[in-house]
C-alpha cells in the first residue's frame, strides 16, 4: 500500500526517542512523528503525550524514496477552533466599572482625568526604574 502525501492514517507507536516517535503503519512501513508535531502546544517529554503501543491518527506529510516517512499527529487532529471576531461596540470592550465612574463627565472632563492618571503612572514607572538602577540624576 502506498501512503499518499496528506492522507490520514491509523498507527501503532513502536518505539520513543528524545526527538519524536516512530509509528509502525499499514503496509509494514514506519514513520516518524518529530517532537514538533506531536502536540499544538510545546512538548517538554513526549512520554508525556505518547506510549508505546499507543494507536494513534497521523497525517502523512511526506514519503521519500529511500523510505522516510514523515509524519504529524497536530496536523491530523481535528483543527483548532476558529476565534469567533468581537461584533459588539467598543464601548462594550472597556470595563463597566470605568464606564459607570466617568459616565457623568464630558469629554474634555474624562480626557483630563485619563491624562492625569496616566501621568501619575508613569512617574511611578520612572521612579521604580530609576531606584532598581541605583542611580539618582541631579
Amino acid at each position: 500500500m502506498d501512503l499518499e502525501i496528506g492522507s490520514i492514517v491509523e498507527g501503532k507507536v513502536s518505539g520513543i526517542t528524545g526527538f519524536g516517535a516512530f509509528v509502525d503503519l499499514p503496509g509494514k512501513k514506519t514513520g516518524l512523528v518529530h517532537i514538533s508535531e506531536v502536540a499544538r502546544d510545546y512538548v517538554k517529554d513526549i512520554h508525556d503525550h505518547l506510549k508505546v503501543g499507543q494507536t494513534v491518527r497521523v497525517k502523512v506529510l511526506s514519503a521519500e524514496p529511500n523510505g522516510k516517512i514523515s509524519l504529524s499527529i497536530k496536523k491530523a487532529a481535528a483543527p483548532p477552533p476558529k476565534n469567533v471576531p468581537f461584533t459588539g461596540s467598543p464601548a462594550e470592550v472597556n470595563f463597566p466599572s470605568v464606564n459607570q465612574q466617568f459616565s457623568d463627565l464630558s469629554f474634555e472632563d474624562k480626557m483630563a482625568k485619563f491624562k492625569q492618571s496616566s501621568d501619575e503612572r508613569m512617574l511611578d514607572i520612572k521612579r521604580n526604574v530609576e531606584s532598581k538602577r541605583g542611580s539618582h540624576r541631579k
